[in-house]
């Protein structure tokens, strides 16, 4: 029998931000679960200093890191925390530019992380991201992230209109189901999401 198409979900994610990182690796972790529930991630670059009018390079408060740490402990993943809100638009805008090569686009998005959460490096630093590129024999120039920086900022105003207000979001048709949780809780979302959303095409076929 065929297996029927998957169903997308999309991933609204920044790079600067801790809890999308944790989303990145317990996703990522259940990638046997999602395949067999039909579902497909798409990971979807948001601007969330855009989107908060937050201040880039800014400290982290101390109650937004003691979430970060918190929530990276109960879910098992370990990260260098950035002590300030890193600029990201340049890494997300690659991202982005890349979204028409599946495969190049996912491993330079586990480069960004790794390179983040990991080694502890600042995807805004003069050349941070074209040396990323260039760790994977991709050619990220001043042009393209320029373009990508506009496409970006444009994308990021429309999920503020689809009412996401935070990362990392996974849009569930029209409901944002915000933040990580354990994956438990989100097997248990997302396969009453896919049951409904199947019951129902096969209502109206």
């Amino acid at each position: 029998m065929e297996r029927p198409e998957p169903l997308r979900v999309r991933v609204h994610y920044d790079f600067a931000s801790t809890l999308c990182y944790v989303a990145h690796r317990v996703l990522g972790g259940m990638a046997g679960e999602l395949d067999a529930l039909g579902i497909e991630l798409a990971w979807t670059p948001l601007d969330l200093a855009q989107l908060l009018r937050w201040p880039r390079g800014g400290v982290v408060a101390a109650e937004r890191r003691a979430n970060a740490e918190r929530v990276t402990r109960e879910l098992g993943v370990e990260a260098r925390i950035p002590a300030v809100w890193l600029d990201s638009r340049d890494a997300l805008g690659a991202a982005l530019a890349l979204a028409g090569d599946p495969p190049r686009e996912a491993a330079f998005r586990e480069r960004v992380w790794s390179a983040v959460f990991e080694e502890g490096r600042d995807p805004g630093a003069p050349g941070a991201v074209e040396a990323l590129g260039r760790d994977l024999g991709l050619a990220l120039g001043p042009e393209l992230l320029a373009r990508a920086r506009d496409e970006l900022s444009f994308r990021t105003a429309l999920a503020a209109e689809e009412s996401v207000t935070g990362v990392p979001t996974l849009m569930l048709d029209e409901w944002p189901f915000a933040g990580i949780q354990t994956p438990e809780t989100t097997r248990l979302v997302l396969a009453r999401w896919a049951a409904r959303k199947r019951a129902r095409a096969a209502e109206e076929a």
